[in-house]
């Protein structure tokens, strides 16, 4: 599927991975939707790029119905959606203190980045099915964000590693799902990269990071993560894959 031209949704798309993508997106001649939970990051990308902004939270169904409502407004029906929005944690299951870990938190992470990543497709899907089909019968694309972490989690990482196994495990049958509708679903699982919230940590462990990951020898570019989410919309053979984009770095324990 080309690209130009198209209406595309992005979530997370007010900072890290998700602007590059937005951007990339909008260089390539997508009209771009910008959906994030922070308003003033999202009108910021959108107005650099020529897209709209439209504010949201993934996990409130009637908060994100309005936002793709809005940007079908001004784009038309988005036939791409970009599921990038995700939140970490790290808490060990039992505390220093010696009791047990918040159960508020494990829930937190998992209805951000597992549900709320569903909550994302299965909008998007109901109406791109809509659509009329292009070349091959195709209607649309989906590219959801996963991690390395879903395989290689470290000591404190359960909430996170099950949000991001949950996002990797539902995309093969939701790939065979939608096949009748020609919506095409991949997911990519990033290593280490130069996102800004990363770029907070003390340069140091930066550095020790980017040592751990074994070529090339540095953390992963947020433009390298979009080059490959609009690759994998214009490839039409990939579907129901999960491709990890880590530099072949396997994660230590801790």
């Amino acid at each position: 599927m080309k690209i130009q031209g198209h209406a595309a949704l992005v979530t997370g798309g007010g900072s890290g991975l998700g602007e590059a993508t937005a951007r990339e997106l909008a260089r390539l001649g997508a009209k771009v939707a910008v959906l994030d939970i922070n308003a003033a990051l999202a009108e910021k990308v959108a107005a650099e790029i020529g897209g709209i902004a439209c504010p949201c939270d993934i996990t409130q169904s009637d908060s994100l119905q309005a936002a793709i409502d809005k940007a079908a407004a001004a784009h038309g029906p988005a036939r791409i959606l970009m599921s990038i929005a995700g939140i970490g944690s790290a808490k060990r299951v039992v505390a220093k203190d010696g009791g047990p870990a918040p159960l508020e938190d494990f829930v937190r992470i998992i209805n951000v980045n597992l549900i709320g990543t569903y909550n994302a497709s299965r909008l998007f899907a109901a109406a791109c099915a809509k659509l009329e089909p292009m070349e091959d019968g195709e209607r649309g694309a989906m590219v959801f964000t996963a991690s390395v972490a879903a395989f290689d989690g470290q000591v404190g990482q359960q909430a996170y590693s099950a949000s991001k196994a949950g996002v990797a495990g539902m995309t093969l049958p939701m790939a065979r799902d939608l096949a009748q509708h020609g919506i095409r679903v991949c997911t990519i699982a990033p290593g280490l990269f130069a996102t800004p919230l990363l770029r907070q940590l003390p340069e140091p462990i930066q550095q020790s990071l980017a040592a751990s990951i074994p070529f090339p020898a540095r953390l992963g570019k947020p433009s390298e993560f979009a080059e490959l989410a609009c690759h994998i919309v214009t490839n039409g053979h990939l579907n129901g894959e999960v491709i990890r984009l880590d530099g072949a770095l396997r994660m230590a324990p801790r």
